[in-house]
Formats: structure tokens, C-alpha cells, sequence
């Protein structure tokens, strides 16, 4: 099925029209949720042989950007979702079929969140604050806090990591919501609010043996589920924001073509208005070159060494730079009626500054391109 078919014009205006109200309401999409569900948008990167969409990560990237421009909230919350049906494909499609389980959980409903961000922990997936204890029946035990849990109101599967004191190893599994998962039911914020990423809570949540799939040394490492899970949530998370400027421009060109000035000129006419749009349209043109290209390129397993990192942090940041200044523009050329609460450009300018907190930020990206280009800085 086509992105288009999936993800149409009429269901994303009503994506649109209710997205304010759940902002106002500081309320979960379920709405939204539920009518993805029931399009299969959920399944979208299992095999149609499997129940699913057979889309490839290109196509989900694309999917997530157009559903972004309606819902940017709705989309950031089964994002989450998406990265571990992306991280599964990345690894089987290398030969890797640790979380094959991730994929079957989905063919059969499950809807995955991400428990990795943990309240100062900089390091993110290089260490944890976590604690991990190993049972001799090989379940493990979580105890700890995750930050940005997206989807807490849906999810029935939650990743986590953590380190084990004992062996100073972090262990990746999964936990069933339920006993020992509490969501801290805390997510009060500047914008993204429908997506409800509420603090969690672990407290002896156990992950039973067949769901502990692993163990690595604390550091960075070249394991492939650290490429998997870095690929995957850059380069969708990065889709997001992609689709905030593009819903900037529209409206920016949307603008232009109905304002007219006092004198009877119109504002396309206007030479400074038509450099600002222009300008947004050039970072967004730049900026889907890379997005394809980056997905694309996971996509096809190329194999681009040690530049693969550089390239990843470089679409997500650019991505939440282009939305940032897009919007910036956009407010400029709407004038003094985007200032007034419930405005769809209010909503949006404050959406799109959740884009400062998603790793990698600003200072690792640069730090991560700096380190490619002269080398890691001396300790």
C-alpha cells in the first residue's frame, strides 16, 4: 500500500483538527492511535506475508514526516514504536535475529515503547543508572528510572537497558507493562503533550530469560544493536521534525498567496516575504535529499565505516534546525494573528522545540562529526 493511501488527506485533517484539543487537554491522540492501528500503520515495516505493510524504513521515514505534518505529537509517540520494528530489521537484515521476537510481537499486536533516557545520564546507551540483577534462572530484574517514555498510555512492551553491578555489563531485554512499570503519569510540557512520555518507574521489573537478548561492556561499542537502535531512532526521529517544516512552508506559501497589504499589494509581491519563504524552501529541499538518502542507505545495508555516525547526527540535527527556523519564518509571515493561543502556529512553535532534547544534541552531533574529522578530544 502507498504512504498516500495509507496516511490520507481526509484522515490527516482529522488528525489536524483534533490535535489542538489534545494539546489544550494535555491528552493522549487516542484517536489518532486507534485509527492507525486499525489502518495497520503500526505493522507498517512487517511483511505483508506477516500481516504488515511491507514498507521499507525509506517509506516509514516519508510516512512518519507526512503524518507529522498533521499530528506532530501523534507522530513522536509511535515513533518510539516504529525504532524497535526498524532496530529488528536493521539486525535480521545483517544477519542478526536477536529480536526477531520484536518483529513477531508486532505481527501479533504488541505495541512497543522505548525505556532508554534516564534523568542525567549523558552517556545514554554507553552506561546506565539503571540496575540490572541476573536471576539463576536468567530472567533480570530492572530497578531504576526512564525518562520520554513515549506512548505510556499504549504500550504493552517496553525496551530497557541497565547495568549489573556484578559483572559492570548493561543488559538489554524487554518488560511486559504491569506490575514493577509504573508510569509516573507526569508529562506536563511545553509541546509534544499528546504524545503523553511520562516518566517510568521500574521497580523490580523482570524480564523474563527469553526476552534478555544483550549483554555488552559499558562504553562505546561497535555492537550491531547500538548501530541498530542509533540508525533507527535518528533517522525516524529526525522524520518528525522534517514534517514541521514542511508544514511550515505550506502555510508559509499559504499565507503568501492570501495576504494582501493595506495599499492592495499582495504579499507574494513582496520581495522580503518571498526571501524568507524561499529560503525555508531551500532548507527543506536540502534536507529531503538527506533524509532519503540517509534511510535509503540503511535500507541497503551500505556499509559507509565509521562515517555512518557523523551522517546520522547530522539529519537529526539539521532536521530540528530546519523545523526551528521554518517555523521562525512562518511566524513572521503570518503576523500578529500566529501570537494568539490555539493557533495552529502556536501549537507547532511550541512542538517544535522538543527538538533540543532528543539525543544526539547539538553539542554531541558536533562533537561526534569533530571526532570523525581530527579524532576524539584528549582525556
Amino acid at each position: 500500500m502507498s504512504i498516500e493511501s495509507v496516511l490520507s488527506d481526509r484522515l490527516l485533517e482529522q488528525f489536524r483538527e483534533r490535535a489542538g484539543q489534545y494539546d489544550a487537554d494535555n491528552s493522549f491522540a487516542t484517536e489518532d492511535f486507534d485509527a492507525l492501528v486499525s489502518l495497520g500503520y503500526l505493522k507498517a515495516l512487517i511483511p505483508v506475508g506477516q500481516g504488515g505493510l511491507g514498507w521499507s524504513l525509506e517509506q516509514l521515514a516519508l510516512a512518519q514526516r507526512r503524518l507529522a505534518t498533521a499530528a506532530p505529537a501523534t507522530a513522536l509517540a509511535v515513533n518510539m514504536h516504529h525504532v524497535w520494528a526498524s532496530v529488528a530489521n536493521v539486525l535480521q537484515a545483517r544477519g542478526d535475529h536477536r529480536l526477531q521476537m520484536v518483529s513477531d510481537w508486532i505481527s501479533q499486536g504488541e505495541v512497543m515503547a522505548f525505556g532508554i533516557s534516564e534523568p542525567g545520564n549523558d552517556s545514554v546507551l554507553f552506561d546506565s543508572k539503571t540496575s540490572a540483577s541476573t536471576s539463576p534462572d536468567g530472567s533480570v530484574t530492572f530497578n531504576g528510572v526512564k525518562i520520554f517514555t513515549s506512548l505510556s498510555p499504549a504500550f504493552t512492551r517496553l525496551g530497557v537497558f541497565g547495568k549489573d553491578e556484578t559483572t559492570g555489563e548493561l543488559v538489554h531485554g524487554f518488560v511486559a507493562k504491569g506490575p514493577g512499570v509504573e508510569s509516573m503519569g507526569d508529562w506536563n510540557t511545553l509541546g509534544m503533550r499528546a504524545s503523553q512520555s511520562h516518566t517510568t518507574k521500574l521497580v523490580n521489573a523482570v524480564a523474563p530469560r527469553e526476552w534478555v537478548h544483550s549483554r555488552l561492556p559499558a562504553g562505546p561499542n561497535a555492537d550491531l544493536l547500538i548501530f541498530g537502535i542509533f540508525a533507527s531512532f535518528l533517522t525516524l526521529t529526525a522524520s518528525v521534525y522534517v514534517g514541521i517544516a514542511d508544514r511550515a512552508l505550506a502555510l508559509g506559501q499559504e499565507a503568501l498567496n492570501k495576504k494582501v497589504h493595506h495599499d492592495g499589494t499582495r504579499y507574494s509581491q513582496d520581495v522580503r516575504a518571498r526571501g524568507l519563504l524561499a529560503e525555508a524552501a531551500m532548507r527543506l529541499i536540502s534536507l529531503d535529499a538527506l533524509q532519503r538518502s540517509v534511510a535509503a542507505d540503511i535500507d541497503a545495508a551500505v556499509d559507509h565505516r565509521e562515517a555512518w555516525f557523523p551522517k546520522l547526527v547530522t539529519l537529526r540535527t539539521l532536521a530540528g534546525d530546519a523545523a526551528r527556523e521554518n517555523i521562525q519564518v512562518l511566524g513572521q509571515l503570518l503576523g500578529g494573528s500566529g501570537y494568539f493561543r490555539g493557533s495552529e502556529f502556536e501549537r507547532l512553535y511550541r512542538d517544535v522545540q522538543a527538538s533540543w532534547y532528543h539525543p544526539s544534541n547539538a553539542a554531541s552531533a558536533a562533537n561526534t562529526v569533530a571526532s570523525w574529522l581530527v579524532g576524539p578530544l584528549d582525556t
